[in-house]
């Protein structure tokens, strides 16, 4: 089917971006253009003449525009199958022209929530007639070239000037594109009524995704993969932006965004140094330099080839402080000019900012968060709230003869903070609000213990531990307290307990129970 057969295309849009250029390349092919009122007005400004959908309708606009283009002149020119004697006879008794392409972007909902409307002025942004055209216009793709990204007009026009018509490939994946963007725009809508309704867990979740790059590769080199962030949240991975180094691969993807979020995760200046998402090393300081060199003395063997995490300005200190560790990323908030030279030198670093998730005050400016963390399983996803540390430290109940010094408390809270970031079952020795000894990721809470005090050697003694979960049996504290760790800090929850608390005593340490577990799986 030759394109250039019936030259009519319907404009209507509200992203007017390479609308105009689009337009007047359209026309010169002699296209005859029809266009919504405020895209007609904009079109006009430009001496680009298009005809209105009333002249084409034959009836007004209705209901304050609320009805436009929901009309049967224009979705039979739309939907009319050109092969079908039937449906060309129809149109020829209705007085019905074909139309051959739609260019529609939709009222701009999820912008709206963003800005914080509400009630009826964010009920006005939800669009029927945009994506009712873009629906019928996909539908038909055979026949009709359906466009939903400004993105496409190049494209199109390229085609139509050197072949005459668009191909059968391009319009079906126009079409595609059509159909995710209109599933992608009720998922927002969906999304914004479901939370409204107090609804936390709906019969039917939409998720929205929206492909922010394509990855180096997958976690190994014969795996593709891609980046998607979800519409709705306005995450510090989607904002990240890549100053430096070769394109970030999936495993980087994961590393870098658990050394943010446990750099983050702190009021202090915090470095966090990342492995196969465990820290080799956590620590806070009063300057971002010392913070990192405290946190690589953690772990410093680990830390080769790992992800460095930042919660301030990386300082031409800092880059300097690095040199002579291979690292494969850093990630921050920014970076001074005399830092980045620096920094530059390392060929294959990837230097990542995230600008506008500052810390003012000991606060971060822009809190990542989202309703639920999401896990892929097998024909499915497993959905839950995420895992937020809790701020009434009032409620945490010292239950040894021996409360802790202060100087005990202020690491275990530290070290309670840390757990939460390392893979379950998970242990973490802290001295001076840095980590000394990290246990991930064991099957047996004593061999986690075991392993953070063999990274912590001498470092142990004097240092407090946390743990994820409580302790089932009492082998893991006395572990801990050969090595000579002072106060321990875990949930509780046992059923041998009060072995746990006289096996505390015993060594007079002190031992606080939170009342709430960090598993991470």
């Amino acid at each position: 089917m030759a394109i250039l057969a019936a030259l009519r295309a319907l404009l209507s849009v509200s992203d007017r971006t390479g609308l105009v250029a689009f337009a007047r390349a359209l026309s010169e092919l002699g296209w005859d253009l029809i266009a919504t009122d405020g895209t007609r007005a904009a079109l006009a400004s430009e001496g680009i003449t298009a005809r209105s959908v009333e002249d084409i309708t034959g009836s007004p606009a209705l209901l304050g525009g609320r009805v436009k283009t929901l009309h049967p002149k224009i979705h039979a020119a739309l939907l009319a199958q050109r092969d079908d004697p039937g449906h060309r006879e129809e149109l020829a008794r209705e007085g019905i022209e074909p139309i051959d392409l739609v260019a529609v972007n939709l009222y701009p909902f999820a912008e709206a929530v963003h800005a914080g409307k509400s009630g009826t002025m964010l009920l006005e942004q939800i669009d029927i007639g945009g994506v009712t055209l873009l629906r019928a216009a996909a539908k038909n793709y055979e026949q009709v070239v359906v466009i939903a990204r400004p993105e496409r007009y190049a494209p199109v026009l390229d085609e139509l000037r050197q072949r005459g018509e668009v191909s059968l490939e391009t319009r079906r994946m126009l079409a595609a594109e059509a159909f995710s963007h209109t599933a992608a725009y009720d998922a927002a809508i969906a999304g914004r009524f479901t939370s409204d309704a107090g609804v936390m867990f709906p019969d039917e979740l939409t998720l929205s995704l929206r492909k922010v790059r394509d990855l180096r590769y997958g976690e190994n080199p014969h795996q593709h993969a891609a980046f998607y962030a979800l519409r709705g949240e306005d995450g510090a991975m989607t904002a990240m932006q890549q100053l430096h180094g070769k394109a970030t691969s999936f495993n980087n993807m994961l590393d870098v965004n658990a050394a943010w979020r446990i750099a983050t995760d702190f009021p202090q200046p915090t470095v966090g140094i990342i492995k196969h998402q465990n820290p080799c090393g956590i620590a806070s300081d009063n300057e971002i330099t010392k913070a990192y060199r405290r946190a690589f003395m953690c772990d410093s063997v680990s830390a080769f080839g790992g992800i460095v995490g930042a919660n301030r300005i990386v300082t031409r200190e800092l880059a300097e402080a690095m040199e002579g560790t291979f690292y494969e990323a850093i990630v921050a908030p920014g970076y001074e000019d005399e830092a980045l030279p620096i920094l530059r030198n390392r060929r294959n670093l990837e230097i990542l900012a995230v600008p506008g998730h500052a810390f003012v005050g000991g606060k971060l400016m822009r809190q990542d968060g989202g309703a639920f963390d999401f896990k892929r399983v097998a024909g499915g996803m497993l959905v839950q709230t995420p895992d937020e540390i809790s701020t009434d430290e009032g409620s945490f109940k010292v239950v040894t003869d021996r409360s802790p010094t202060l100087e005990e408390l202020t690491d275990l809270l530290f070290a309670w903070r840390c757990v939460k970031h390392v893979v379950s079952n998970a242990i973490v020795l802290a001295k001076g609000l840095a980590t000394v000894g990290v246990g991930p990721g064991q099957m047996s809470r004593v061999v986690a213990v075991e392993t953070a005090v063999r990274k912590a050697g001498e470092n142990a003694r004097l240092a407090v531990m946390a743990s994820d979960a409580y302790f089932p049996f009492p082998d893991g504290i006395e572990v801990a307290a050969r090595a000579g760790v002072t106060a321990i800090i875990q949930p509780g929850g046992s059923l041998r307990d009060a072995m746990m608390i006289d096996t505390a005593n015993k060594n007079r340490m002190a031992m606080l129970f939170t009342g709430r577990r960090h598993f991470k799986h």
